[in-house]
């Protein structure tokens, strides 16, 4: 690794190199890789025993492969003329600390490299037809801001991560445990799918003016920002009545009400944009939706491991 890549984030004031490399892969996103893993593997603790290797191996890599995804946003952006040195909310790499594309590029590739081989044990240690869907899972997390046509320049940005990195992550987490998916399992992974997509759209809300003078068409812009303000409240209410519908319909432990302890969270977050304009100002709010998610999935967790010990 060439020193000239990052020698101009040495000369910054006050700004250690541990912080820059720490906001570079933005660790407020972070939450979308770890939490369905954590879901996944304390569904799987109710029917069988838990392989912990496998359990930290599935950890990392789906940190990684959040990761590398946030890294080539950061390039793709930059290549296409959207970071400037003023833009919120990206780690600025590039455009701040003076790093080279190729550099961000090669950490991306770096951390795909290392998520492949923790995929080969897994496949390994549980099925090889994990292969195939996790290839697709770090093809998705590269085409989301690569290629041609960027998924995150349409309205489909919310459901891809959703769908990946909620939904699809929660299964794998349980399957590489159980060697099979549960109704259950399914039943359970959808809201975790929901509050993911919406940490994605949070963001989107906060782009709203820059995405759509670069001419995005993300699913804000299609719906307009008031509008997609209270769509995110009607998603959150929707997650949160679904885990009351599983604990009614007899589903899954009673145990799993603890979730909505985070609905505070959710409501900061969504009351947080509203009459908000500047970019910077829904900061806090865009913050607050990964934060959701987090207190939902370890207190939906929590609420999992109680139910297996009692």
């Amino acid at each position: 690794m060439d020193s000239q890549d990052y020698s101009n984030s040495a000369s910054l004031p006050g700004k250690r190199h541990w912080k820059i490399w720490w906001e570079l892969i933005r660790p407020h996103t972070l939450t979308a890789g770890f939490i369905p893993v954590l879901m996944g593997t304390a569904l799987a603790l109710l029917t069988d025993s838990v392989n912990t290797l496998l359990f930290l191996a599935m950890l990392f890599a789906s940190l990684l492969i959040q990761a590398a995804t946030n890294l080539f946003n950061e390039y793709y952006d930059f290549k296409r003329g959207l970071d400037t040195a003023e833009s919120v909310g990206i780690g600025g790499g590039i455009v701040r600390h003076g790093m080279t594309p190729k550099l961000i590029m090669q950490l991306a590739l770096a951390m795909y490299t290392i998520s492949l081989l923790l995929g080969i044990y897994i496949c390994a240690a549980s099925s090889w037809w994990l292969a195939a869907v996790g290839l697709v899972c770090m093809l998705v997390g590269y085409l989301y801001t690569g290629g041609p046509f960027p998924i995150s320049w349409t309205p489909f940005g919310e459901l891809a991560s959703g769908f990946f990195m909620g939904f699809l992550i929660i299964l794998i987490a349980y399957f590489i445990q159980t060697g099979h998916v549960s109704s259950i399992a399914v039943l359970v992974a959808v809201p975790s799918g929901i509050l993911v997509g919406l940490i994605n759209m949070a963001n989107n809300i906060r782009d709203h003016d820059g995405d759509k003078r670069s001419g995005r068409r993300t699913l804000p812009i299609l719906l307009g920002q008031k509008n997609a303000i209270i769509f995110m409240g009607i998603m959150f209410a929707i997650a949160y009545l679904w885990v009351v519908g599983l604990v009614v319909t007899g589903t899954v432990s009673p145990w799993i009400l603890l979730a909505l302890l985070s609905i505070p969270k959710a409501v900061q977050t969504t009351t947080g944009f509203v009459g908000k304009t500047m970019p910077i100002e829904m900061m806090p709010a865009m913050k607050s939706a990964g934060q959701t998610n987090t207190f939902f999935g370890f207190l939906l967790s929590i609420g999992l491991f109680i139910s297996y010990f009692i």
